[in-house]
């Protein structure tokens, strides 16, 4: 992807279109290694129903300045080590994790030896084929997993925007933020999750307030991020990670980003400012400069006359008298 800061993973249906009714309950983590300290590695993991109409999950790991820098361990040698460890079966959220944990530990405990399993790949290309086959060892043995899953786990996975919300008497500002919404919650489920149990007002203040956010990252402009919208997306987003309950790590980099405009603007029209007094002062410089050389030309002709009049001239005292001879 083009014209990004950020370096994300996505997992995506090999298939382009799966068969109509097709799904897949899928937990999975991918872990973007660390080769010089295994304790910075990064994971993410998530729990997705993959569908005909949903096929792709995506997560923010990094800015793409600390990925590029060496020392940060993701990327040495042109190469990064990238791990994928999915589980597509009927198993509870709980069992899942437990499942998976035994396949990948956790940042905090040894992912030092996945680390060591794969510090010796040379090529970006060797590293993808070692975690497809990878993968599919992990389907394949996560095939023979028996489902425990109750009815309320299963309805809480299947949860939609629509199922927490009364969407028809939504506001018309309100309305507008809907379409924003269910796309975050499809990337993460998590905010379906998060708000379940909550009263009806509280997730109507919640998503309202989440999509306030999404709608001025969307729809607003750099050169539109003066110090009203600034101070605006400040207090709607400091209320929203203390109060809502969502899990917003994967916003918090583009609200940051947004934040940080208002000192980006303030430092451009510094600059603009210096760049016309200087394109000013070059103007009344090459006017002088111009003057100068007029004045020069002038002095040299006049000098030049001066000398051809001071020929054969003689000086005389002009306070002398004229007087006159009687004889």
């Amino acid at each position: 992807m083009k014209n990004v800061d950020h370096f994300s993973l996505y997992l995506m249906v090999a298939d382009s279109l799966p068969p109509y009714g097709w799904n897949r309950n899928t937990y999975f983590k991918l872990a973007l290694i660390n080769q010089l300290d295994d304790n910075k590695s990064i994971v993410k993991e998530t729990h997705q129903k993959f569908n005909g109409g949903y096929r792709s999950w995506g997560s923010f790991f990094m800015n793409l300045n600390d990925f590029y820098d060496s020392k940060q361990g993701y990327l040495v040698n042109n190469t990064c080590t990238i791990e994928a460890h999915v589980c597509v079966s009927d198993l509870s959220t709980l069992q899942a994790n437990n499942y998976l944990n035994k396949i990948i530990p956790s940042n905090e405990t040894q992912l030092g030896d996945q680390v060591a399993r794969n510090s010796k790949s040379t090529q970006q290309e060797d590293d993808k084929q070692t975690e497809t086959s990878y993968e599919s060892d992990t389907l394949s043995s996560s095939a023979t997993c028996e489902s425990s899953q109750t009815e309320e786990e299963v309805q809480g996975s299947d949860l939609t925007l629509k199922d927490l919300l009364d969407l028809e008497s939504l506001g018309k500002e309100e309305a507008s933020f809907v379409p924003l919404l269910e796309e975050a919650c499809i990337w993460h489920p998590s905010l379906i999750r998060s708000q379940r149990k909550s009263s009806r007002w509280f997730k109507l203040w919640a998503f309202s307030s989440l999509g306030q956010v999404l709608h001025l990252l969307k729809t607003n402009k750099v050169k539109d991020m003066d110090e009203n919208a600034c101070n605006h997306l400040q207090g709607l987003w400091e209320e929203l990670v203390k109060h809502s309950g969502f899990q917003l790590s994967w916003l918090e980099p583009y609200v940051q980003s947004a934040l940080g405009i208002k000192a980006h603007l303030e430092k451009i029209t510094e600059m603009n400012k210096l760049k016309n007094s200087v394109v000013d002062l070059e103007i009344k410089m090459k006017k002088l400069r111009e003057e100068l050389a007029a004045a020069e030309v002038e002095f040299e002709a006049i000098r030049k006359a001066l000398a051809e009049a001071k020929k054969g001239f003689i000086e005389i005292d002009l306070n002398a008298d004229l007087g006159y001879a009687m004889f």
